[in-house]
């Protein structure tokens, strides 16, 4: 759903997707993000991740903010540490600013009746992975009130899959696929771990 549109949003066009509550660490070498840079940090402002593809950027992206400048360089190179806070669309580009830009519409969810079930199964697949991934157990209170953005900001999926959600307008939607892509992430590991145990054992399965 649209929300408010705002001139002259700095852009950032990479190859990667990110996600509302994502920490992505980035390293701005460029003169004209170190321009963008320097205005974001004096303004204390947003700027738009969109992932670059070969067939041009995408029309929906994360905008971020700075959450911690790491390392100023003395030839004005930074790496930063940035998250993201809300999905936007580009209505037009921008030729005027000294680094690329938009006009970008911030992107509001429809209004809908929450889907518990569909709640439920993602928070409970999310719940699996971390699990198998980490061997720890979730926070069942925290894990209680976390949105589809959320959990899904802490895994590496796929671009095209993150993509996906960015896309998405529904919450309830956005849980229903988070719970596939949960639950492919724990067969992925599943497998993983079987393979691993096959190559320590020489390609035998042992018994007993």
């Amino acid at each position: 759903m649209p929300g408010r549109t705002v001139r002259d949003f700095p852009l950032f066009p990479l190859g990667v997707v990110a996600l509302p509550h994502e920490l992505v660490p980035l390293h701005i070498f460029e003169e004209r993000y170190q321009i963008m840079f320097a205005e974001l940090l004096e303004n204390e402002s947003e700027f738009g991740i969109v992932w670059s593809t070969d067939a041009g950027p995408k029309r929906v992206g994360c905008a971020c903010a700075i959450e911690q400048v790491l390392e100023r360089m003395e030839d004005g190179r930074l790496n930063v540490l940035t998250r993201g806070t809300r999905p936007f669309r580009i209505v037009a580009r921008q030729e005027d600013m000294p680094y690329p830009a938009a006009t970008v519409e911030f992107l509001d969810d429809k209004a809908e009746v929450p889907d518990e079930a569909a709640a439920d199964a993602a928070r409970s697949a999310y719940a699996e992975l971390v699990v198998e991934a980490t061997d720890d157990e979730p926070d069942p209170d925290e894990l209680a009130v976390k949105s589809a953005y959320e959990m899904a900001a802490t895994v590496d999926f796929g671009l095209d899959a993150k993509q996906g959600l960015l896309d998405l307008r529904s919450e309830n939607a956005r849980m229903r696929l988070v719970t596939r892509l949960f639950k492919a992430a724990v067969k992925r590991l599943d497998f993983v771990e079987r393979a691993q145990a096959r190559a320590r054992s020489n390609g035998k399965v042992r018994f007993g």
